[in-house]
């Protein structure tokens, strides 16, 4: 059977279809309509009770939550190749970026953004300026956050730096933006970009 992916192109969705992508695995978009509040739906709230996008169903797997999918698919169906192997000490380092993206960068960049006031040691993600320097230093002087090799933490890490650099919800710092444009000469990425377009066509979406 193939993977599912309840999926709207303007969602965190859209990123789910790149990592889908780097995998070369079957899988079928259901596309939900979000300005109809479909994602609301009684059968989607049984899937995710939050209402929310992206869901991926793999036969009886249900997951939820973009980070948490990446890590999934990644280990079902790469591991060795875009996920290191548990008893790899690379692992250490895949697993530490691709959770710093939801539980670091994304609320860290709102914080920033909506003048949050609130002691750096009582929040999960510190300063803003350390959190800056922290990402620099994981994508500065190598190509993927495990040097030579990409995996799939580059997915959840770099969709995370990509979107947030399109959106001006992070400074362009040199190496976000030449980190930026290694991920987007990806052909599993532009595959992707080009999945996702051809949905919002199909509906009458502006991308």
């Amino acid at each position: 059977m193939a993977i599912v992916l309840y999926h709207h192109p303007f969602s965190r969705a859209a990123g789910v279809v790149w990592m889908l992508e780097e995998l070369g695995v079957s899988y079928d978009l259901r596309f939900v309509d979000l300005m109809r509040g479909e994602h609301k739906a009684a059968e989607l709230l049984v899937l995710n009770p939050m209402g929310k996008l992206p869901i991926l169903v793999d036969g009886d797997a249900v997951v939820t939550e973009s980070a948490a999918i990446g890590l999934y698919l990644a280990d079902r169906y790469s591991l060795g190749r875009l996920a290191p192997l548990p008893d790899d000490p690379a692992r250490a380092t895949y697993l530490r970026w691709s959770l710093f993206a939801p539980s670091v960068i994304e609320p860290g960049s709102i914080a920033k953004a909506a003048d949050w006031q609130f002691k750096p040691s009582q929040a999960g993600w510190g300063d803003h300026e350390s959190m800056l320097r922290a990402m620099e230093g994981a994508v500065t002087g190598r190509e993927f956050l495990l040097g030579d090799h990409f995996s799939m933490a580059d997915v959840i890490f770099g969709g995370t730096v990509r979107y947030m650099l399109r959106f001006s919800m992070l400074e362009a710092r040199p190496a976000f933006v030449a980190y930026g444009n290694r991920l987007a000469a990806r052909p599993a990425l532009q595959r992707a970009e080009a999945r996702n377009l051809t949905v919002a066509n199909e509906h009458g979406l502006n991308m």
